[in-house]
């Protein structure tokens, strides 16, 4: 595979504030390349600087050999976006929506016509091609989102939290319809998301990105084995628990990486779970912390971002 997307040294400052902080890495052609962070971790910026809606502070990207700075029509020309808010007009129904931006895209005609049908198909809103947007739910609504990007066949598709606030219904729907163009179509897609688990089910690599900088690229499974065999111990506590005061406790325990506390939750990086398990408990229940659930997590992608930034990848 050759590479479609290649950024190199990529910066965007607001004023004072550096989202994006010299970030570099490629996306090959065929593949679905996520950039997994949490809010605010400049992934809507990095998709706003490669769609050329806003010029980068320093740095550049070739998408199809063409830079973002000197060439951004030919650039246009070659990408798909689907921003995460959704982008429709309301009061037209899907097929007019569809119509109404095919037509800035340049389409016209036959081709329009046809490209509207088939990506009604893709989206799985035929049924629902001649109401108004106004009238469907939010997961419809995003699924017709994603059919505007696509109805000029872009060689690489941005999608940009495209799963936000739905659903899990309409989530389900547009995850498959992302595996669906990639397996079908052989779209490139670049994807961002907060969500681990959308992450590890759709991407060939997942580039792991925080306060602006890509901290991890590489497979689930190159990723993985940057935290060895350790896993993940999640513990559950009532709601009028503090955990703040065991938190020490457990970090001085033999075979721990890191503790971090979320909400009445624990999240404990341990070597051995099965092993230190017993530990753990009785230390909570010395502090007078009553467990309610445990959980065991193999090493993913959680682990990865617990490791390499120590907290853990909602917050």
């Amino acid at each position: 595979m050759s590479a479609i997307l290649q950024v190199n040294n990529l910066v965007k400052r607001y004023g004072d504030l550096t989202a994006v902080k010299g970030i570099s890495f490629e996306v090959q052609e065929g593949e679905i390349f996520s950039l997994l962070g949490p809010n605010g971790a400049g992934k809507t910026t990095t998709i706003s600087v490669l769609s050329t809606l806003f010029p980068p502070s320093e740095g550049d990207a070739l998408i199809a050999g063409n830079s973002v700075v000197r060439q951004p029509y030919a650039v246009r020309q070659t990408i798909g976006i689907v921003p995460q808010e959704i982008a429709l007009y309301e009061d037209l129904t899907a097929r007019e929506n569809l119509h109404f931006w095919g037509q800035l895209y340049g389409l016209g005609g036959r081709e329009l016509k046809q490209r509207c049908e088939e990506v009604l198909e893709q989206t799985g809103l035929q049924e629902k091609a001649n109401q108004r947007v106004k009238t469907f739910s939010g997961g419809m609504k995003r699924r017709l989102n994603i059919g505007v990007g696509l109805l000029h066949r872009p060689r690489l598709l941005f999608m940009d939290e495209p799963t936000v606030g739905i659903d899990p219904q309409s989530r389900r729907a547009i995850l498959d319809t992302v595996k669906d163009l990639n397996r079908r179509a052989g779209m490139t897609i670049l994807y961002t998301t907060h969500y681990m688990e959308e992450a590890q089910e759709l991407s060939h690599r997942v580039g792991i990105i925080d306060h602006g900088e890509m901290i991890a690229i590489g497979t689930q499974a190159e990723l993985v084995r940057m935290v060895g065999k350790a896993e993940t111990l999640v513990l559950q506590f009532g709601e009028d628990q503090s955990v703040a005061g065991i938190i020490p406790h457990l970090q001085r325990m033999p075979g721990v990486q890191q503790v971090i506390a979320e909400n009445h939750s624990l999240q404990v990086l341990v070597n051995d779970a099965e092993e230190i398990l017993p530990a753990v408990i009785q230390t909570c229940t010395a502090e007078n912390l009553k467990v309610r659930t445990i959980q065991i997590q193999e090493p993913n992608l959680e682990a990865v971002f617990l490791q390499l930034t120590g907290r853990a990848l909602r917050d």
